[in-house]
């Protein structure tokens, strides 16, 4: 474990370190708020809160869930557990960090504390967040669901995340992210952590939902052991100001796996930088990394994707599709394949271009208008179905997909 102290100082000395990738923020143009946790009853949300959290997939009701998580602003709302839930604990994460001293040895370890500025600042300044652990062994069957949200204007909203799946366990995470159309300019700055273990299987499923004031840093690490099994499925549907995220999977466990998915609906002057990487570390690791995006607008999108290959008997593959629905919006598609061992296999696809002239005429010919056939192009195009995750949450991703659509096309 590293001592707190050093932890302190890398972070001090990281403060103007920028990112490699994306925008360059001015941090002091935000105003950093301390946590203050207080308690809220679901029953004390507004109309507004609660039609907010709807939209990101949040069951007010927690009628089929397994456990919940709330937070506005730098406030921890909501922690519960559903009753008879046994081998699940969720808890604001600095209330973890106070009951478990050995938590500490999970902090900072999948993502660098000195990375960049914004986890310098993350670290420096009081955080919570959530922390979710599935015990060893335990099937949590109905999924977890935490929500974020952004009320306050010209703050920063500092969450680090852990979550653990034991030996064996299965747990399902679904998460949303959002802040009401008023809100003026905020940052939403997110560190999370994963740890998956030996035979145990994590899926976790994002559904963002921001406004063109709102610029957004995740920093994601995950660390994946012997026969474990990570499943990401994310989706940006609305316009942000900026957007760069761009978790790293580590596979450090033999025949470990992990799958990546994004969806990416640009509209507006958003900016989006989104990506991901794996990198398999031992023997039988697989995984792959595959976006979807969209440019509407005068929006911009850079898709990234990193396989890195490093012992022999590895396989993994890339897949970077994009579709313009505008002459001034923008697509690039940035693939890297990074092998240094014999035996490995890498691969990669990567598209970009407009709806084809073919398959509108076929559509108009049927009897559909120009707008439907674009409509229903799109529609499967972004249709995304990720293996392993359970049917209540890829129909949560394909509701959000089409009422989101139906409300830009």
């Amino acid at each position: 474990m590293a001592d707190s102290d050093d932890i302190k100082e890398r972070a001090r000395r990281a403060l103007d370190r920028p990112s490699v990738f994306g925008d360059d923020l001015d941090l002091s143009e935000y105003r950093v708020e301390e946590t203050e946790e207080r308690r809220l009853d679901v029953k004390e949300l507004t109309d507004e809160d609660r039609m907010l959290l709807e939209e990101v997939g949040f069951d007010v009701g927690q009628r089929s869930v397994a456990g919940s998580f709330m937070q506005f602003d730098n406030e921890s709302v909501l922690a519960d557990v559903m009753i008879k839930q046994e081998g699940l604990e969720v808890l604001p994460t600095r209330r973890a960090l106070e009951k478990y001293d050995w938590l500490e040895d999970y902090l900072w370890r999948a993502v660098p504390v000195d990375a960049d500025k914004y986890t310098a600042l993350s670290e420096l300044h009081g955080y919570d967040g959530y922390f979710i652990r599935a015990e060893e062994g335990a099937k949590i069957e109905m999924p977890v669901q935490t929500c974020l949200v952004i009320k306050k204007g010209r703050s920063i909203q500092n969450v680090h995340n852990i979550v653990i799946a034991e030996q064996g366990a299965e747990l399902h995470i679904v998460t949303g992210c959002a802040t009401p159309s008023h809100v003026e300019r905020a940052l939403h700055l997110g560190i999370s952590e994963f740890y998956v273990k030996r035979d145990a299987r994590l899926t976790f499923t994002m559904v963002h939902k921001w406004n063109e004031a709102v610029d957004v840093r995740p920093r994601t690490g995950v660390m994946v052991d012997t026969n474990g099994v990570y499943v990401s499925s994310y989706a940006i549907l609305s316009p942000v100001k900026s957007l760069q995220t761009y978790p790293k999977v580590h596979l450090v466990g033999r025949n470990a796996r992990a799958d990546l998915y994004t969806v990416v609906y640009g509209t507006g002057t958003s900016k989006y930088d989104v990506g991901g990487l794996l990198s398999l570390e031992a023997r039988g690791t697989r995984g792959k990394v595959i976006s979807r995006t969209i440019a509407t607008d005068q929006s911009q999108i850079i898709a990234r994707g990193e396989l890195q290959g490093r012992v022999n008997g590895v396989r993994a593959r890339l897949e970077c599709n994009g579709l313009l629905l505008s002459d001034s919006a923008g697509i690039r598609a940035v693939p890297i394949l990074d092998a240094s061992a014999e035996g490995v296999e890498l691969s990669h696809e990567a598209t970009v271009g407009k709806v084809g002239a073919d398959q509108l005429n076929y559509l108009m010919s049927r009897g559909l208008t120009e707008d439907e056939a674009t409509s229903l192009i799109v529609r499967g195009f972004m249709h995304l179905k990720a293996p392993d995750l359970p049917p209540r949450l890829q129909k949560a991703i394909d509701d959000a997909v089409r009422m989101t659509l139906e409300k830009g096309l």
